[in-house]
């Protein structure tokens, strides 16, 4: 895929990534094979139709490989730019096996960009219904749940803590990877739906979930509050200024337009040397904000070896580009202080690769004598998150031992009504994922309200007798039209 120069995008905020021309989309479509098996479909968190997205643009009926993508994945256009596809759909394409696998999430943005441009959306007949459905968060699970209640009949609201929606879409992922164009598109197609967003709202503050429940008149509602809470090393320095959490830095730069200062007035304080602990896509992205925000030198700090890294490769290979410097295997042991309160280095220890640890990674060990300072005046700490303690303070959901809610494999939390699923369940995840759980809690939420499911199959077994030729457990009230 075409791409912006390294040194001229290193100074810009403008997408990386320029997406396939036509001409390249149709190319790299003749490359699948339309396995029999179709295994990129296994490999999909939400089963997208991928050989047929792709059949149609070979026969380039992009509106039809737009219907095809939209009965199961909402958001075409940020899926294809943000998600791993190659631990999942690319990862198990037959092609791969022997050739370089088939580039399944640029077709997918090829498609969702052309939607886009042309301004379609897959709005359904919709038979209203009587209930009404809360949904807590506006990020990818609290989307995909929210469009499939509102086909379903349902009176849905999503409410959304911070301005604007799109939750971790819109604060934690910069305009060079996923323009805020994209997600505006995206959400305007729920709002064609009926779905109503309330932004500014602090569910847990304002509001309680039991309330949505008992006073506010939800007869069922799906919390998607993601895990934006971040982690932080807990070593000896960790309170100085000039210290701060990856979420921090880009919500701030994102959301709140600092990279705009001083046309906004977000304060984010600006390093001549960037320090970022850690090497997941959340640590990528807040080095290659660092440098665009005008940091001199921008380095990486993971207790690993490249190998381990958790981030695509593409973006480790796009930061090494706009001169990021990776210091592979060092592990902080400590802030050090200017004298003045804030950040003047960072000591750090050598660490050499040991046995396998619970992920299936190589255990960092430190190497014996082998602690140095290094130079830095901006620390940004990026090596995950935990659940907001929110939920948890102010309503009687279950929560596990890590502080996420419990949930049945329904999705089902330990209060009536109220269901959950993507990161405040699971722990981060990828966006998909978090659309796959919103999916499946739509589908258990429709359940606990006797709404059918059209996806569903019908019963067949057999036993339960019949009425006029309909299955008993079919029986429900039948709407008559009055004139």
């Amino acid at each position: 895929m075409r791409e912006q120069d390294a040194q001229v995008r290193a100074r810009n905020f403008e997408e990386v990534a320029c997406g396939y021309s036509l001409d390249d989309a149709m190319r790299e479509s003749e490359r699948c094979l339309m396995c029999p098996d179709e295994p990129c479909i296994a490999g999909c968190p939400v089963g997208i139709n991928i050989p047929g997205f792709i059949q149609k643009i070979g026969e380039k009926n992009f509106r039809g490989a737009y219907d095809i993508l939209t009965d199961t994945n909402l958001l075409p256009s940020i899926c294809g730019r943000v998600c791993p596809q190659e631990n999942q759909c690319e990862g198990v394409c037959t092609v791969g096996e022997s050739l370089e696998a088939v580039a399944i999430g640029r077709l997918e943005r090829f498609v969702g960009d052309t939607a886009i441009k042309e301004g379609w959306s897959n709005i359904p007949y919709i038979e209203a219904n009587r209930f009404r459905v809360g949904v807590v968060g506006s990020g990818p699970a609290g989307m995909a749940c929210a469009a499939d209640m509102a086909k379903a009949g349902c009176d849905v609201t999503v409410y959304e803590a911070f301005h604007q929606p799109g939750g971790v879409l819109r604060y934690g992922i910069p305009d060079f990877r996923l323009p805020n164009t994209v997600i505006d598109a995206e959400i305007d197609n729920l709002k064609k739906l009926g779905v109503k967003f309330e932004c500014n709202t602090l569910v847990g503050r304002l509001f309680t979930i039991e309330q949505m429940i008992d006073e506010m008149g939800f007869h069922a509602v799906f919390v998607g509050v993601g895990a934006g809470y971040p982690t932080m090393l807990n070593i000896p320095g960790d309170s100085l200024n000039g210290v701060l959490s990856a979420n921090e830095l880009l919500t701030r730069c994102n959301l709140m337009h600092a990279r705009d200062f001083p046309n906004f007035d977000t304060p984010l304080p600006i390093g001549r040397r960037v320090a970022v602990v850690g090497a997941g896509n959340t640590a990528m992205d807040a080095m290659r904000v660092s440098i665009r925000l005008g940091a001199e030198k921008v380095y990486c700090i993971y207790r690993r070896s490249r190998t381990e890294a958790p981030a695509r490769v593409e973006e480790v290979h796009h930061a090494e580009q706009e001169g990021v410097e990776f210091h592979w295997l060092t592990n902080p042991v400590s802030v050090l202080n200017d004298g003045t309160g804030s950040v003047r280095g960072m000591r750090c220890v050598r660490m050499e690769l040991g046995a396998p640890d619970d992920s299936g990674r190589r255990r960092p060990v430190p190497i014996a004598d082998s602690e140095f300072d290094f130079e830095t005046d901006l620390i940004v700490y990026a090596i995950g998150t935990n659940a907001n303690p929110i939920m948890g303070q102010t309503s009687k959901l279950k929560l596990n031992k890590w502080g996420y809610i419990g949930t049945d494999e329904n999705l089902a939390t330990s209060v009536a009504g109220v269901f959950a699923g993507g990161d405040i369940v699971t722990g981060a995840a990828t966006v998909i994922e978090a659309m796959g759980a919103g999916r499946k809690a739509a589908c258990s939420m429709k359940a606990y309200l006797g709404i059918r499911d059209p996806a569903l199959p019908y019963f067949t077994e057999t036993g339960s007798g019949t009425l006029f030729g309909i299955d008993m457990r079919e029986r429900n009230f039948a709407r008559v039209r009055v004139a």
